[in-house]
């Protein structure tokens, strides 16, 4: 595996998609940000601080998840239905090397707009003099990352075993019930039915439990109401094992498919 043609690639992925409209995200962004400002009566009051906290870190979640799921599900398929893989694959490079160089490419987009996103965001909260942490959002901002980066690992791995239209829903089926895996795993347990707690326990272990890398409900309270550092780094490896996993079977799925 070469790292040159894999850091060529990502590079690439990521060019094309600061062009492809991606830098509008940011826009958004910044257009929800400022109507919520102003729209916001007494921002200074303390109601209203948790309400701008709370809204500029859901906000940013949405659209990084908008971002990994609709990209990374048509990451490759995009390359296929264009015919443009078939000029790769004829170049020297393998298809595991393709594929995660497409898939850096991707987390630096995501990495990147998240790190400008938390920057406005703390812009907004200093003009508003609104009281934060700036530690706490740092932290739940890299947890972002990680979720994220996870989630472009489900998108991608659908992608390669079905097509755009279909990965899309699976992804954000995905999601949802990954930050719900502990709630469902309770409820199995107090069901009192076999059945069901086999199947909660079934879901809880297959698919990732993403209620780990979600601190925006904490980091709204400050560094205290943060998971201790173990807790936070079990929790990081997690989200990056997970990751590495999906890829690697992705790569599998990619290499054995015909074209």
């Amino acid at each position: 595996m070469n790292l040159n043609r894999i850091s060529v690639i990502a590079t690439n992925v990521f060019r094309e998609m600061v062009r492809d409209r991606i830098l509008y995200i940011l826009g958004f962004y910044i257009f929800i940000l400022a109507t919520a400002f102003l729209l916001l009566p007494e921002v200074s009051g303390s109601a209203d601080d948790k309400m701008f906290l709370d809204l500029g870190l859901a906000a940013m979640a949405v659209l990084g998840l908008v971002v990994a799921v609709f990209i990374g599900t048509g990451l490759v398929n995009k390359e296929i239905e264009k015919r443009t893989l078939l000029v790769f694959i004829a170049k020297p490079v393998s298809r595991s090397e393709f594929l995660i160089g497409k898939y850096l490419g991707l987390v630096g987009i995501l990495t990147s707009l998240v790190a400008v996103m938390t920057v406005v965001y703390l812009i907004f909260l200093q003009v508003g003099n609104i009281n934060y942490q700036a530690a706490s959002i740092f932290i739940s901002a890299i947890f972002l990352i990680l979720q994220l980066c996870l989630i472009s690992a489900v998108a991608i791995t659908f992608g390669m075993i079905s097509n755009s239209l279909l990965a899309t829903p699976l992804t954000i089926a995905v999601y949802f019930i990954g930050n719900l895996t502990q709630d469902i795993l309770k409820f199995g347990r107090l069901s009192n039915n076999p059945d069901f707690e086999r199947l909660a326990q079934g879901l809880y272990l297959v698919l990732p439990d993403l209620s780990r890398l979600d601190l925006k409900n904490d980091a709204v309270y400050g560094l205290q109401a943060l998971p201790d550092f173990t807790t936070l780094l079990g929790n990081g490896l997690y989200g990056i094992f997970y990751s590495f996993m999906l890829i690697a079977i992705a790569v599998l799925i990619f290499s054995q498919r015909e074209f």
